[in-house]
């Protein structure tokens, strides 16, 4: 028999597809950058999720200054992740300092 509840933890269990753009402190240097992804990296696969593409689009102006910076660094992250995780994920990079924005977008409805 199919339930509220039993359909809530298999819709939890399924890996869905997301875009994450991530801005981060210009003044930071390429390892340290690196080191970053490396860590969302990790904490979208600790929890069964699987990170498909990583592209650095290097500095770049920004629209408006965000901490009194002009540029950051853009990195764009294809991955597949729970929903669940998703929202651990942007809990994090919230508190990060050196993360001056993100979004994540959910790609399959």
């Amino acid at each position: 028999m199919v339930t509220k509840e039993n359909m809530v933890t298999e819709e939890s269990k399924q890996l869905r597809d997301y875009e994450l753009v991530v801005i981060i402190n210009p003044e930071l240097a390429d390892d340290a950058v690196d080191g970053i992804m490396d860590n969302i990296s990790r904490l979208i696969t600790q929890d069964g999720g699987t990170v498909d593409e990583v592209d650095r689009w290097d500095k770049r102006k920004l629209a408006y200054p965000i901490k009194h910076f002009l540029e950051g660094n853009y990195v764009l992250l294809r991955c597949k992740m729970k929903a669940t995780s998703g929202k651990e994920l942007e809990a994090s990079l919230g508190i990060s300092e050196e993360v001056l924005r993100h979004l994540l977008v959910r790609l399959d409805s």
